[in-house]
């Protein structure tokens, strides 16, 4: 009997050692389990940062080009009226003058043809309208509106300055003159 108490003593032992090792293994699959959740998680965050990083290269790249652009927005808006009063100059001669003045118009006019090289190395462009053109409010701006025979509602009647673009940003509208319906 003895044997039986020591089998039946031998059976407990390894039933609870059984049981501690299912407790051990479910203990192991919950540790497994929340392990695998943490580096789900990790992995997430990881993906997120990755994310934020390459949307903060790629503002940083677009901002670092539009400041190469149009950061000298200011300094060309502040060029434009020399433009104007060297275009004035030249225009302002007439034919008694060309003989007297011909070495100040020759300077006057290379000083022109100089700042227009500039314009265009950084982007600068002209929008020359032309009378009969049609008004265009995303490139012109209306100085006046007048009822001109022989026109139709809209065109353009006469340029007083023309505008200019940098790059694709509208840096100064043409301003011109534009008829209104003609009156009856």
């Amino acid at each position: 009997m003895a044997d039986k108490d020591a089998a039946f003593q031998s059976l407990d032992e390894m039933a609870a050692e059984g049981d501690s090792m299912d407790m051990n293994a479910e203990a192991s699959l919950e540790e497994l389990d929340a392990l695998r959740t943490e580096r789900d998680e990790f992995r997430d965050k990881f993906m997120r940062a990755l994310a934020d990083a390459e949307n903060t290269r790629k503002r940083a790249d677009r901002d670092r080009r539009e400041a190469e652009n149009y950061g000298s927005t200011k300094f060309a808006r502040d060029m434009l009226p020399i433009y104007d009063n060297l275009r004035r100059a030249l225009q302002s001669a007439d034919e008694s003058e060309l003989e007297v003045n011909k070495a100040l118009l020759e300077g006057v006019e290379l000083t022109m043809r100089e700042l227009i090289s500039v314009f265009k190395k950084h982007g600068i462009d002209p929008i020359v309208p032309e009378v009969g053109d049609r008004f265009d409010p995303q490139l012109h701006q209306a100085m006046f509106e007048a009822p001109v025979p022989g026109t139709k509602a809209g065109e353009i009647i006469q340029v007083a300055a023309e505008g200019f673009m940098l790059h694709d940003r509208l840096l100064r509208p043409a301003q011109v003159g534009v008829s209104s319906t003609p009156a009856s």
